[in-house]
């Protein structure tokens, strides 16, 4: 079987985590075996980091396949899917790694297993160099729903780089096919709320500071909007060890969602963290797209599967968004196209249209 194995070149792109996520998954989903070789290649700390082997060793366990190589430091693995199954999985970073990301691998096999799933995600939830779960509860959520599916998050316990020790229960029933989807109307700014935490030791002054610094610097580029961000004393029993931030969201006449967030640092100054957080947020405004930068990407696997043609309007398209897009193509042979947007308003500014024609995948247990 080897020989029929797909070949991934795990060094090429975004070059990291990503392409692991996205192959394996579509590897699960589409029943093909699978080797990605240099993985993180190009890295500081090359080879799979704890957070990426839990992601594997889940998308193994939903669906009772074979993994090799899979250990600290590999640099090649090879993946032999077998029938997706719901139930009950645990995946456990052991580390701060994101539960942010190992939903992100998770959620589309188990929409196409035989039954209904529970995901029970242990690591960081608002950690460095991944969303932070307010973002997919915020952001995520609601726009991949209008795929046609919807799931249920339970934050059980928050946890924080360096810690981990968070905890997420993910429960979701499978679905026959995915619905396209089309965001092309961004609309108007309607709304802007959000919420800075603190956790832990830490003040609840430094959440004060870092919502009302976010709050003038928005003012001074959006005037005519209230701007509700609520700062937060994480509760004892639901947060484990120390940690602060911010997220903000901007709601659209139209539905869009964007945002922007920032995370607390020993020696950062909270007015800081706050106003980098808006400056994301305004930003993500400025371009014209429908979705933010963060949600780009994520969308695409979704897109590819989907039984018809999907189009989203961005701004500047990511690199991260870029290989999934090859990854989709190579894979699930989904047909994608980005061109530049062609409406008045965006005459002037970055903007993009993702368009999708998505492979139809169905559920073959439903």
């Amino acid at each position: 079987m080897a020989g029929q194995r797909v070949e991934v070149d795990g060094g090429i792109m975004e070059g990291g985590g990503q392409i692991l996520r996205v192959s394996t998954a579509l590897s699960c989903l589409l029943g093909l075996p699978l080797r990605v070789q240099k993985i993180r290649a190009g890295r500081s700390t090359p080879g799979l980091r704890p957070q990426h082997l839990s992601g594997l060793e889940m998308v193994r366990d939903l669906c009772g396949g074979q993994l090799e190589g899979a250990e600290i430091g590999s640099t090649e693995i090879a993946f032999t899917p077998e029938k997706i199954r719901g139930g009950i999985h645990t995946a456990d970073t052991k580390t701060a790694g994101s539960v942010c990301l190992l939903m992100q691998v998770s959620m589309p096999c188990v929409l196409f297993a035989a039954s209904p799933s529970e995901l029970r995600l242990k690591g960081g939830t608002n950690a460095e160099m991944a969303p932070q779960i307010d973002y997919t509860m915020m952001v995520f959520k609601p726009i991949v729903e209008k795929f046609g599916f919807k799931f249920n998050c339970d934050i059980k316990m928050r946890g924080y780089y360096p810690k981990g020790g968070g905890e997420v229960l993910v429960q979701m029933s499978p679905v026959k096919q995915l619905s396209p989807i089309n965001l092309t109307d961004r609309g108007s700014v309607t709304k802007i709320y959000g919420r800075a935490f603190v956790a832990g030791v830490l003040p609840f002054k430094v959440a004060k500071d870092m919502a009302a610094a976010a709050v003038r610097c928005i003012r001074k580029e959006i005037r005519d909007l209230y701007v509700n961000i609520q700062p937060v004393q994480e509760p004892r029993d639901q947060a484990f060890g120390n940690g602060s931030g911010i997220i903000i969201v901007a709601e659209t006449s139209t539905g869009c969602l964007f945002a922007g967030s920032a995370l607390g640092k020993r020696g950062v100054n909270a007015d800081k963290v706050g106003i980098e957080a808006a400056e994301v947020l305004l930003a993500n405004l400025r371009h014209g797209g429908t979705v933010d930068e963060y949600l780009q990407d994520q969308l695409i696997i979704f897109m590819a599967l989907a039984n018809g043609i999907s189009r989203i309007k961005t701004g500047p398209v990511t690199l991260h968004t870029q290989t999934a897009i090859h990854f989709a193509e190579q894979l699930a042979k989904a047909k994608f196209t980005v061109k530049k947007s062609e409406d008045e308003e965006d005459a002037s500014k970055d903007t993009y249209i993702i368009e999708c024609e998505g492979v139809g995948m169905t559920n073959p247990y439903l």
